[in-house]
């Protein structure tokens, strides 16, 4: 068996979370409902190889989670808005937003207008708003680059989990939101019930507390972990608990 991919899930949707296992080429969907118990051992990892129609196609490259052949390069990631826009996604009508990621990190973004919602949900925003609406993507990331000299395009997963039992500092979000006139605004529960900062590891045992973005809250043996699902993804696996030593909280030893 190998985790081959995942799949976030929409907050406030019927679908859940799930991790991608491939197990002699047929791919099984692992549920991450929060309650849900899941335990393997994470073994070697390599390249995840590639899924389609439904069927794997396995890898031996060394490169996790992708190899070169199997990594997609997606064409808009570091554009600027000074392409021919190559694809025809980009001709579509785009939005320019600003997610927050609690307590006070700001990021500038752009998508497909439909997808607004869906993106902040994928990436783990805790508010957001969005602030344009433009006729197609070059001129959404030239709007982008511009904001970027002052806020940031990127935040780091590691960054989400530091802050991830934190609430948005409301009054750092309202002065950032006074700069521009947002056109809708979003504020995600994702209900992980954390008093305080996980331990981030890469583990695939626990209970399921839920998922915010592409990070797992897992609680095993008094102590919560925060996995960073992309992280997993090239582990073979066995089935049975992790006998990995682990770093624990403080509060497994109260």
């Amino acid at each position: 068996m190998q985790i081959v991919g995942y799949e976030s899930a929409p907050v406030g949707d019927s679908t859940v979370a799930t991790l991608l296992i491939a197990r002699d080429g047929a791919i099984e969907s692992v549920s991450l409902e929060p309650g849900t118990d899941i335990a393997y051992q994470l073994g070697e990892r390599h390249c995840a190889g590639v899924v389609e129609d439904g069927v794997h196609e396995p890898c031996t490259a060394e490169r996790a989670p992708y190899c070169d052949r199997h990594t997609s390069r997606w064409a808009c990631a570091r554009c600027t808005g000074d392409c021919n826009m190559p694809l025809p996604t980009c001709h579509e009508e785009h939005a320019v937003y600003l997610a927050a990621f609690a307590p006070a990190t700001f990021k500038v973004g752009v998508t497909r207008s439909w997808r607004v919602e869906t993106r902040l949900r994928e990436q783990g925003a805790d508010r957001a708003a969005h602030i344009r609406t433009v006729e197609d993507g070059n001129v959404a990331r030239q709007i982008e680059a511009d904001i970027a000299t002052d806020i940031s395009d990127r935040v780091r997963v590691q960054t989400k989990i530091e802050g991830i039992h934190h609430t948005v500092d409301d009054s750092a979000w309202t002065a950032l939101l006074s700069r521009f006139d947002p056109i809708e605004t979003f504020s995600f529960a994702y209900r992980l019930g954390l008093s305080e900062r996980p331990v981030a590891e890469t583990i695939a045992t626990g209970t399921v507390r839920g998922t915010q973005g592409r990070v797992l809250v897992l609680s095993h043996e008094g102590t919560t972990y925060a996995v960073n699902l992309r992280n997993l993804v090239g582990y073979e696996l066995t089935e049975g608990t992790t006998r990995r030593a682990l770093q624990s909280s403080f509060a497994a030893f109260q």
